[in-house]
């Protein structure tokens, strides 16, 4: 872990920020890739990972992204709180914002069920978007908590971001097949359903980078980025993961996949952050 803590700090936190986020989207595109061995996933193993995604998701928002950007604030009470609170809501309200303005559509859902402004796109293209939309705010984040702990800011470490990085990326990898799958057992050639699956996740690697780059640029920014990622991955759960995971008979699986993703998350941020 030290080699690898190391490595981070000689790269820089741009390329650092650069090289984890890349890592996050190749585990989308390796969880794509298994379209090439299988044309389809039970509905009971996609729902539990999709329930692990959120669990992962809501782990890493609170853990690796909120108490740390209430601690560092070196602040008590009211004003210790209210960066991280008005960053949160912020948040929220984006992705909020980017999802009415956003033609974009949920994997379980059928075409009529599309979200946003009326568009004539493709179910792929909007399915695409859906997931698109779901990764900014996590490529934001490993990117503002590499930026914080280069800046040296406390509360924000190479470890943690590391954490981060990894914790993201492992919920990638099911992101990953739950967008290909379905694209091939709806007849798109494997080749396509690959290329969208990982087109999902290109957007990480450059919100990684802005992330990183805002924070050294403004550093009283931290506390209020963190949270603003926070809050637009919880918005994406409650919003997209969760109601994904309700719609078939599989919800107990579901259910147990996210407690599985919270805790996997916890131990990772506690132990390496």
């Amino acid at each position: 872990m030290q080699a690898i803590e190391a490595f981070f700090i000689e790269a820089g936190p741009i390329l650092a920020a650069l090289i984890a986020t890349t890592f996050t989207w190749l585990l989308t595109a390796a969880g794509a890739s298994l379209v090439f061995f299988f044309k389809e996933l039970h509905r009971r193993i996609l729902d539990g990972m999709l329930g692990f995604t959120g669990g992962v998701m809501v782990a890493a928002s609170c853990f690796g992204l909120l108490i740390p950007a209430i601690d560092m604030t070196g602040e008590e009470g009211l004003a210790g709180v209210m960066p991280a609170a008005i960053g949160f809501l912020v948040g929220a309200l984006f992705l909020f914002a980017l999802d009415k303005l956003t033609p974009h559509l949920h994997i379980n859902f059928d075409r009529s069920e599309a979200e946003g402004p009326q568009t004539d796109w493709h179910r792929t293209t909007l399915l695409v978007m859906a997931i698109t939309l779901h990764n900014i705010p996590e490529g934001l984040a490993v990117g503002v908590m590499f930026g914080g702990a280069a800046a040296g800011i406390e509360g924000a470490t190479i470890g943690g971001a590391i954490a981060l990085a990894l914790g993201i990326g492992i919920q990638n990898f099911p992101e990953g097949i739950a967008v290909s799958m379905p694209l091939r057992r709806q007849g798109v050639s494997r080749g396509r359903s690959f290329w969208f699956g990982q087109l999902s996740a290109i957007v990480e690697p450059v919100a990684g980078v802005v992330g990183a780059v805002a924070v050294l640029t403004i550093q009283p920014l931290l506390p209020y980025a963190l949270a603003f990622a926070a809050g637009a991955m919880i918005y994406v759960v409650v919003e997209e993961v969760i109601p994904e995971t309700q719609r078939d008979k599989y919800t107990d699986v579901a259910t147990l996949g996210f407690v599985l993703g919270f805790v996997l998350m916890m131990v990772m941020d506690v132990v390496l952050g």
